[in-house]
């Protein structure tokens, strides 16, 4: 399986992060030429580049966005989980990626100064109104998971999961048996010694087997990989189509 429906949008399952973007003229350019390149999915955030990577993907995009899934985030710092601060960031959002509406917003991270169903609640808020279409939440526990759902329905989990980092084992698979998109974040971190040889193998990058296997570990797996190369973004997306075969056990 090739793609995933997140946020009512059939995706690639390998999308793009956007932490390291600007407002560079070539930046903006690469995100048109990524879109037309077949990606369909860019995760950015209220904090990525000082707000650069979100004004980036709106000039980018205005009036060419349909079909194309932006993913969002707010709260991230302590105290950044205030009803008050989220709808601030929110709206920012909202203004930097010329939209009236965010496909996919995310809790970036619980707040330990607020409760998180107040910050959900925030977020719910714009739901309601229209002004954010489906929800997310970022670095959770499965017991957070399951208090969010309470609140709001969670649409995609964003947590740290690679080859090495692998603590989430538990996580990926609920999130599968829920229909819940699970987003890795650095997803490339980490390696084995089967991933040289099975890139050498195969005729491919190790990046490319790095995201096959995490495709091959879930079906509910959508990770996103960062990068301001038309070259890499292809490697990336080479991985949709790739067999491990008996490369697969790499992690083992």
């Amino acid at each position: 399986m090739t793609t995933f429906r997140l946020a009512d949008v059939e995706v690639p399952r390998v999308g793009l992060g956007t932490n390291c973007l600007t407002t560079a003229p070539e930046h903006v350019a690469f995100v048109r030429e990524a879109v037309a390149a077949g990606l369909r999915h860019l995760d950015t955030a209220h904090s990525y580049t000082d707000g650069d990577s979100e004004r980036a993907i709106g000039e980018a995009l205005e009036g060419a966005a349909e079909g194309v899934l932006v993913a969002t985030k707010g709260g991230y710092g302590d105290g950044e989980g205030k009803p008050e601060v989220l709808e601030a960031q929110i709206e920012q959002s909202l203004r930097s990626l010329r939209t009236d509406a965010i496909g996919l917003y995310y809790l970036h991270r619980v707040d330990p100064e607020t409760p998180l169903e107040e910050s959900l609640g925030a977020i719910k808020a714009y739901v309601d109104r229209g002004a954010i279409r489906h929800v997310g939440i970022s670095a959770v526990s499965l017991e957070q998971i399951e208090r969010a759902r309470q609140v709001v329905p969670i649409a995609a989990v964003q947590n740290h999961y690679n080859l090495d980092e692998r603590e989430d084992e538990h996580v990926v698979d609920y999130c599968e048996r829920e229909g819940i998109a699970f987003v890795p974040y650095f997803p490339l971190h980490g390696s084995r010694p089967g991933v040289a040889a099975a890139a050498e193998r195969l005729g491919v990058t190790e990046t490319t087997v790095k995201l096959a296997w995490l495709l091959q570990r879930s079906p509910a797996m959508v990770p996103i990989p960062g990068t301001l190369s038309i070259e890499h973004l292809r490697e990336n997306l080479a991985a949709l189509e790739l067999d491990l075969g008996e490369a697969g056990d790499i992690a083992a």
